[in-house]
C-alpha cells in the first residue's frame, strides 16, 4: 500500500513538470543523451551507476522513481530509469515538493553563458554580471567527487547532476547571452527574443530558447504517443548511426569541458543566430531542419561523452563498442 501511494505521488510529480514549459533541451532532448550514454556505459559500469543511485539520500527522490519502471525487464527498466535520470534536475523544479525543491533545485546550475555581441560585423565579448551560470563549476565539481572518496548518497546527486548538465552545456543557447539593443543585459539565452507577433500575451508567446529545446520533437513529433523505448531508442539510433562513435571518438575531449562549452557557444554564434533568423518571426522550415542537424551532432556528442566519462570513472577498462541494450 505504502509503495502504491508513493508511486502514485511520484507520478503526479512527474505528469507535473512535463505538462510545464521545459528549461533545457526538452524531456526528449535529455533522454536521447541517455541513450547513448548507456550504449556507450560497459555493463560493469551500469550497475556501479544504479547501484549507486539506488544510494541516494531519501528527499531527493531519485532512488524513488525506480519504482515507475515496473512493467519491463530488469535491464530496461535500469537503462529508462538511467535516461530519465537525465531530467530529475527540471524535475526537482516543482514547488509542490518544498522540501525537495529547497534541497535541490539551483537555477543557474543549468548554464554558463558568455556575454557576446556583433559589433562591425565582428563578435566581441564582453564582462559577465556577477552570475554569468555555475554549470561548468558544478560539472568540474562532481566529476572530481564521483572520483574521489564522497560516499555513494553524495555520489548519487552528482551523477543525477552530471548527467543533466552534460545535456545542459551541449545545448548552444546554454552557454550563450547575446547582447544586443533589445537586450542590453543579454538575451538570458535567447529566453527574450521572441519568435511569436509583437504584442502575442505572454501565455501564448514562444522564444527561441524553447524553440531549440524542443527542436526534435519539432521535426519529429510523437504523434503516436509512444512510451519512450519506443519513441527514443529509434531516434537515438539513427543519430548515433549518423555520428558514430569512431568517426568521432579523437573529438570527445573528455575532462576539457571548456572545450565543450566552447563548441556549443560558436554554434549559438554562427547556427542559432543566423541571418534567417528574424525576431518576431517563427523560422522557416530550413531553419528548423538545420537546427535539427546541429541538435543531432550536440546530443550524440553529449552522450558519447557522459558515457566515456563514466567508463573512465567506475569501470576497470577502457569501453568497448556495446552493443544496444
Amino acid at each position: 500500500m505504502f509503495k502504491a501511494a508513493v508511486r502514485l505521488m511520484l507520478i503526479g510529480s512527474l505528469l507535473s513538470i512535463l505538462g510545464t514549459s521545459a528549461f533545457a533541451w526538452d524531456e526528449v532532448g535529455h533522454k536521447i543523451t541517455g541513450y547513448v550514454a548507456w550504449q556507450r556505459m560497459t555493463p560493469e559500469v551500469r550497475e556501479r551507476v544504479h547501484k549507486i543511485l539506488m544510494a541516494a539520500p531519501e528527499d531527493s527522490q531519485i532512488a524513488s522513481f525506480y519504482m515507475l519502471y515496473g512493467a519491463r525487464t530488469e535491464e530496461l527498466r535500469k537503462r529508462e530509469y538511467f535516461m530519465f535520470m537525465t531530467t530529475w534536475a527540471d524535475v526537482v523544479r516543482d514547488r509542490n515538493f518544498e522540501m525537495r525543491y529547497k534541497n535541490y533545485h539551483k537555477g543557474n546550475w543549468h548554464y554558463d553563458d558568455k556575454f557576446w555581441t556583433v559589433k562591425n560585423g565582428k563578435i566581441e565579448y564582453l564582462p559577465a554580471p556577477e552570475d554569468g551560470g555555475q554549470a561548468l563549476e558544478r560539472l568540474k565539481t562532481y566529476s572530481e567527487m564521483i572520483r574521489g572518496r564522497a560516499n555513494d548518497s553524495q555520489k548519487a546527486v552528482a551523477i543525477a547532476w552530471i548527467e543533466h548538465i552534460i545535456g545542459d552545456l551541449h545545448q548552444p543557447l546554454h552557454t550563450s547571452a547575446r547582447v544586443t539593443d533589445v537586450e542590453p543585459k543579454g538575451d538570458q539565452g535567447g529566453n527574450l527574443f521572441l519568435l511569436t507577433p509583437q504584442g502575442t500575451p505572454r501565455a501564448n508567446q514562444e522564444n527561441l530558447h524553447w524553440f531549440w529545446d524542443s527542436i526534435v520533437v519539432r521535426n519529429m513529433p510523437n504523434t503516436k504517443n509512444e512510451c519512450d523505448t519506443e519513441f527514443i531508442e529509434p531516434i537515438a539510433q539513427k543519430f548515433m548511426k549518423k555520428y558514430p562513435f569512431e568517426k568521432n571518438q579523437s573529438r570527445l575531449a573528455l575532462g576539457r569541458f571548456e572545450d565543450w562549452t566552447e563548441e556549443s557557444l560558436k554554434l549559438a554564434q554562427e547556427g542559432v543566430f543566423s541571418a534567417d533568423l528574424v525576431r518576431f518571426q517563427m523560422p522557416s522550415d530550413k531553419y528548423k531542419k538545420k537546427g535539427l542537424t546541429i541538435a543531432e551532432e550536440r546530443l550524440v556528442m553529449a552522450g558519447y561523452r557522459m558515457g566515456e566519462l563514466f567508463n573512465s570513472v567506475f569501470g576497470t577498462a577502457a569501453a568497448t563498442t556495446v552493443s544496444p541494450n
